[in-house]
């Protein structure tokens, strides 16, 4: 997938346009990298598949609580969180976003188109800064719509049973709100990623590994280092801010997405000092 990612990317014709129009300004990288980033097949499809999988998900795992219902535990009733019950797509279309994150970085540096960017921009790092935040605000503009539709179209499937929740109930809007935000952080944290290790599997292994194998590898532990550490992992962290009934021992929604943002600073910070010390 990441072979032939950039195609309509950073080429002589980037440079030159560059060059002609006079000084590099931040404004001129991001409309770089947006230009980058619409062109992008994958960039389309991927994100296609983010919008089925948050809304098909949702929609499934809905109309699958409201047939068995009747038949279900008095307890299980009780822990039935209807916003999140819409929204479980979030934890396929995150692996979606992580993975284009990682490829709009990996894509140009398998193409070597990454050595006309970095000489359309010799100071380098906006164009780290550039990427992260066209990435970062395509998707949370594009999921917090996304999320919008999988939310009213669920609770429209649960009304069945009358145990739905408005878009206004207290803790509803954070949630749906909060889907998008920890997507968004998702892509940028990928995007540190992926400057960092500079090839697309590498990058989509550790990406999967922070936010799917890492929490496994943690319940192996004993019981009592799982809670000192659990609620500290990227993923457990930011999910915090998704949650309708948080968790027992679990962050306070804006203290995990603090910890998420962190984590995606951190990668970001080590792929700066990276770009500035090696060759493109």
């Amino acid at each position: 997938m990441s072979a032939g990612i950039v195609t309509t990317g950073a080429g002589p014709g980037f440079v030159s346009r560059a060059a002609g129009h006079g000084r590099v300004t931040f404004v001129r990288v991001l409309n770089a990298e947006w230009i980058k980033l619409r062109s992008l097949r994958s960039t389309f499809w991927v994100l296609v598949a983010a919008v089925f999988l948050v809304i098909a998900l949702g929609l499934l795992v809905c109309v699958g609580t409201v047939d068995r219902w009747p038949n279900t535990s008095a307890a299980e009733k009780a822990r039935l969180s209807p916003p999140n019950a819409s929204l479980t797509g979030l934890y396929l279309a995150q692996q979606a976003i992580g993975v284009l994150g990682v490829l709009v970085v990996s894509g140009e540096y398998a193409t070597g188109s990454i050595r006309a960017t970095m000489a359309a921009v010799p100071h380098r790092l906006p164009v780290l800064w550039a990427k992260s935040v066209v990435f970062g605000a395509v998707t949370f503009v594009l999921m917090l719509g996304t999320c919008l539709v999988a939310f009213l179209s669920g609770q429209a499937v649960l009304a069945k049973e009358h145990i739905d929740v408005s878009l206004s109930d207290p803790g509803v809007p954070r949630v749906v709100v909060g889907v998008a935000v920890y997507l968004a952080v998702t892509g940028i944290l990928a995007i540190g990623i992926g400057a960092i290790v500079r090839n697309a599997a590498g990058g989509i292994a550790i990406v999967f590994g922070l936010l799917l194998v890492l929490p496994e590898v943690v319940r192996a532990l004993p019981s009592d280092w799982q809670d000192r550490i659990t609620k500290y992992l990227p993923s457990e962290a930011g999910q915090a801010l998704t949650r309708w009934h948080p968790e027992e021992g679990a962050l306070s929604p804006g203290a995990g997405i603090t910890v998420f943002v962190l984590y995606a600073a951190a990668t970001l910070a080590v792929a700066a000092v990276l770009l500035r010390r090696r060759d493109a």
